[in-house]
């Protein structure tokens, strides 16, 4: 036999050897006692268009690409959008009146809290935020951020850290407030 097949037939032999060794017993007993311990269901539903309505009133009206409805055995359910959400929010007149988009969304019943992450944007008359990481706290009605830019109609941009706003978006707070600030040319007269 040639030594070069000899070499070959050693390293197959090793590793044959190698992968039989590392199945075992204790395998099959953690992977019993995982099963008995992790339960959940999950739903899928594509294509979904949700309305919030309030005192017989539509507030909002979602639109979602893809929506998964956790319910883990020991509660704490959740609904996760992994391909994005829109949510338009609507006056009294059904009209748009401001919007946010987001590239993926979570939303934890216990906590009462939905968080939009990756392409944050939140649209209205009086300003346009742009951030990675947008969460609503439904007990207190706000939204928070860490930091984004914020952008507004005359021309203003500014970089924020620890957004906060109220759930219409009409009182809007931050801190350490930098970037270009539009000034009219008649300001002071």
């Amino acid at each position: 036999m040639e030594p070069r097949s000899i070499i070959y037939s050693l390293i197959i032999l090793c590793f044959l050897q190698v992968s039989l060794s590392s199945c075992g017993e204790d395998d099959l007993k953690t992977a019993a006692k995982l099963k008995g311990r992790v339960s959940m269901s999950s739903d899928t539903t594509r294509s979904v268009d949700i309305t919030y309505s309030d005192s017989a009133k539509v507030k909002a009206q979602g639109f979602a690409p893809v929506l998964v409805k956790v319910v883990p055995a020991n509660g704490g359910s959740f609904q996760e959008m992994p391909k994005g959400i829109k949510i338009n929010f609507l006056d009294p007149l059904a009209n748009v009146k401001g919007s946010i988009t987001s590239d993926y969304a979570i939303m934890k019943d216990l906590e009462k809290t939905a968080t939009f992450l990756r392409n944050v944007v939140v649209v209205n008359e009086k300003l346009t935020y742009n951030t990675e990481e947008l969460v609503w706290d439904q007990t207190k009605k706000l939204f928070t951020s860490p930091k984004g830019v914020i952008t507004k109609p005359d021309g203003t941009v500014l970089s924020a850290v620890n957004f906060t706003a109220t759930e219409d978006f009409s009182t809007v707070t931050w801190e350490n407030g930098t970037g270009e600030v539009y000034v009219p040319d008649n300001y002071g007269q």
